[in-house]
């Protein structure tokens, strides 16, 4: 069947030219996902958003930690002396030495004025939507698509544009892997890999972003990109080696240790925590969750390796959030929320291509031939 015109998009979707039984296929998987998006309404709300009183180790008390650090870095203090004293004070845990961020954004803000860091944010904030709104803009030519990818981009940017939340290494992480995304293409991934060394010295998480990377990268044939990613989890291991030596001389076994990560919430806790990493925080649960899926669709519908990249992302750290995320650890899906909403500008050409071979009736016209 040949591929149809597109609807928003420049090039048809993934799903163009699809056969019927396949489309049939692939429609049942959007209506689990969607099913399998409902299951946020099992999901208890995370303690830092609970209508209940706040616990003491909500997202907005670990915030008030990481802003006591950076102004005891800027008072002339050691870094890891004044984390493990702050961590220790607020009855944190400091086994293991993960439970310590890495030092970078510590530092780095430190050593700004105070202005600095959310001026920095804002700045960071503002390159990645010119960058995603250039690569989103080759592939929507029209002014309404490119509207409606604009107003998402700043839905799923809302909480990255808050500079009381500077002090939290998930904001400044999620803002490089997005860059470091929307700046790859084949043949260029210099500054890919870069950004992306530097979101992971930033937050250790950022590391499944990178393995992401490498692996499609290999799979796709790029040897010379594939090393760039592998010599950026060298180098991010060194880091993380040298950070764990530190920490350890500074903790000791009387020191409290991690309940662990090993959550279990599922999918359905994916899903919450992206609705509220974004603008769909402002909407009722069932509406976030059916537009958490049909955005997961999107990205999948667009025939792109960029749009394979992010599905297999979004992919990944589900996984991580479903298995390994605590309740009180919603806010890792802020590294892959800042440009997530987007994929929703795919979604009408995908569900066209899907449904049409299964709508398609073909005429059939007799016509009497007088001799």
């Amino acid at each position: 069947m040949a591929r149809s015109p597109s609807l928003w998009l420049s090039a048809p979707s993934r799903f163009a030219g699809i056969g019927k039984t396949r489309g049939r296929v692939v429609l049942a998987g959007l209506a689990l996902l969607l099913l399998a998006c409902l299951t946020v309404l099992a999901v208890p709300d995370p303690a830092a958003v609970a209508t209940g009183p706040a616990t003491s180790q909500s997202d907005q008390t670990d915030l008030m930690v990481y802003e006591k650090i950076v102004a005891g870095v800027k008072g002339g203090g050691d870094y890891y002396t004044v984390a493990t004293d702050a961590l220790r004070a607020g009855g944190y845990p400091l086994r293991p030495f993960l439970t310590v961020r890495m030092p970078s954004l510590a530092v780095v803000q430190a050593a700004l004025p105070p202005w600095g860091p959310a001026a920095l944010l804002y700045l960071l904030a503002a390159y990645v939507g010119m960058v995603w709104g250039l690569r989103l803009g080759d592939v929507l030519p029209r002014a309404l698509p490119r509207l409606a990818a604009l107003l998402l981009l700043i839905g799923s940017m809302l909480a990255f544009l808050q500079a009381e939340l500077v002090a939290f290494h998930e904001i400044w992480a999620g803002l490089l892997i997005a860059l470091s995304l929307g700046l790859r293409r084949p043949g260029r991934w210099m500054e890919s890999v870069a950004f992306g060394l530097v979101a992971m010295l930033i937050r250790e998480t950022a590391a499944l972003y990178v393995l992401v990377m490498l692996a499609m990268a290999w799979r796709e044939g790029a040897r010379r990109e594939a090393l760039g990613w592998l010599t950026a989890l060298v180098l991010f291991a060194a880091a993380l080696a040298a950070h764990a030596h530190a920490v350890s001389g500074m903790t000791g076994p009387l020191d409290a240790a991690s309940p662990g990560w090993s959550g279990l919430l599922g999918f359905g806790f994916f899903v919450k925590a992206l609705s509220l990493a974004t603008a769909l925080q402002l909407l009722p649960v069932a509406a976030a969750a059916m537009i958490v899926g049909l955005a997961l669709f999107g990205w999948a519908a667009w025939d792109d390796p960029l749009g394979l990249r992010m599905v297999a992302l979004l992919a990944a750290y589900a996984a991580l959030i479903g298995i390994f995320a605590r309740s009180d650890t919603f806010y890792w899906a802020l590294m892959v929320a800042p440009v997530f909403l987007a994929g929703l500008v795919f979604v009408p050409d995908g569900l066209r291509d899907l449904l049409r071979p299964n709508l398609d009736r073909r005429r059939i016209t007799v016509t009497r031939v007088a001799r």
